[in-house]
């Protein structure tokens, strides 16, 4: 501990000594050590701001989506197609389905006044909003009853209430769509961009036989897709078996047969968010670590240098008695001294950089307290490996030949 302590307070007497060129060497790490903490903030934020958007697809999510299938090596077009019925089933024979919402979607001009906007349409039905975990800022939800008269109601997203009434309260208002008049129930909650892009906010919802009837003309009974909600997280796996087994039941496709259906589930889109977002910050920080290496290799010169320049120095103290370990330790803990120095204000400047450049890009980013220990520790872990060589040469000098050196 006593030649660490005094190895440690050399190593300050020679930075305080040559400020400028410490300055230098420290700016590399500096660099390389800010640039990984940026990165690492630009994968974490972005890894919870997608994960918090395919969060706002609902509770325990899960889709079915009609496919076509094989069958004995022909294209099998004859059973593409989901029904409100399917959905019925599965909702009356799945004990760890909780909701099943119909739905079909398009896009269509909604008048009011003097306004028109382009959105989208869902046709769907009351159980939509629990499986979306989607609530009413202003409103309620149409009745059963609506749905049997396909009455022409509707709900409207955020998005599309500010474009077509600002701040009026449209509530009992109508707003129409080619010869038809809607009349508007509610008003959604406001659930931002969607995991894939596009604002889930830019949206009108309506009874699925209304839009039907009246906007999107299907056969009856179409569904584009089936959503629902397991009853809990722990049974999402069980309802896609219970899922799996009753359309294959109902569209008579055999055990191994292709189906007709694709299931996705919440679970499977985080897990892709996961895998994408966590390749990419390693590629990411893979080539922040490149300037920390880069930082490293100056930290080597330098310290090269300084080993040259003090050769007479290391001399004396051989003459008087220190031993190799001793010069080893007072040039490795002075290259550890500057790394870590720049190490710990690498992460100081990330610190502030980061919340800088999240408000001026407009995007997420995240600051992780256990990168920034990693971020220091690696700023002293190149240190010990950068500067091991320069500290090995000075250890092995000749005494007689370092005192001849003027």
């Amino acid at each position: 501990m006593t030649s660490l302590w005094s190895a440690t307070w050399l190593a300050f007497r020679a930075i305080r000594r040559n400020g400028l060129r410490a300055s230098l060497t420290v700016l590399g790490i500096l660099i390389g050590v800010t640039a990984v903490v940026i990165v690492t903030a630009l994968g974490d934020g972005a890894r919870k701001s997608v994960g918090s958007k395919i969060e706002s697809l609902g509770s325990n999510f899960i889709i079915v989506f009609p496919q076509q299938s094989n069958a004995s090596g022909a294209r099998n077009t004859g059973g593409i197609r989901l029904t409100e019925e399917d959905g019925k089933a599965i909702r009356r024979e799945a004990v760890s389905i909780a909701a099943v919402a119909p739905m079909l979607r398009a896009s269509s001009q909604f008048v009011y006044g003097d306004k028109n906007v382009a959105t989208s349409v869902i046709g769907t039905n009351r159980d939509y909003l629990v499986v979306r975990s989607w609530k009413l800022k202003s409103g309620s939800m149409w009745q059963e009853s609506d749905e049997v008269l396909k009455s022409k109601v509707c709900l409207l997203g955020e998005t599309v209430k500010q474009n077509l009434f600002g701040d009026t309260d449209p509530i009992g208002h109508y707003i129409r769509v080619d010869r038809y008049s809607f009349r508007v129930l509610g008003v959604l909650e406001p659930k931002g961009q969607a995991p894939i892009g596009g604002d889930q906010d830019d949206v009108v919802v309506m009874p699925i036989g209304s839009m039907r009837a009246r906007i999107f003309r299907t056969p009856p009974g179409y569904a584009g897709a089936l959503m629902m909600s397991a009853t809990s997280a722990d049974t999402n796996d069980r309802a896609v078996a219970q899922i799996d087994s009753i359309l294959r039941q109902r569209h008579r496709i055999a055990p191994g047969r292709e189906p007709d259906f694709a299931i996705r589930t919440q679970k499977e889109f985080l897990a892709l968010q996961q895998t994408v977002y966590g390749a990419l910050t390693a590629l990411l920080t893979l080539v922040a670590l490149v300037s920390l290496v880069i930082g490293g290799i100056g930290v080597m010169n330098i310290m090269l240098v300084s080993v040259t320049e003090r050769t007479r120095e290391i001399g004396i103290r051989m003459a008087i008695g220190a031993r190799e370990g001793d010069i080893r330790m007072q040039f490795l803990v002075e290259a550890i001294v500057l790394s870590s120095i720049g190490g710990v204000m690498g992460v100081l400047a990330g610190v502030i950089i980061v919340p800088i450049i999240g408000a001026l890009k407009d995007v997420s980013m995240s600051i992780n307290p256990a990168a920034l220990i990693i971020a220091v520790i690696t700023s002293g872990l190149t240190g010990v490996v950068f500067g091991f060589f320069p500290a090995r040469r000075a250890a092995r000098l000749d005494p007689i030949e370092a005192l001849r050196r003027e």
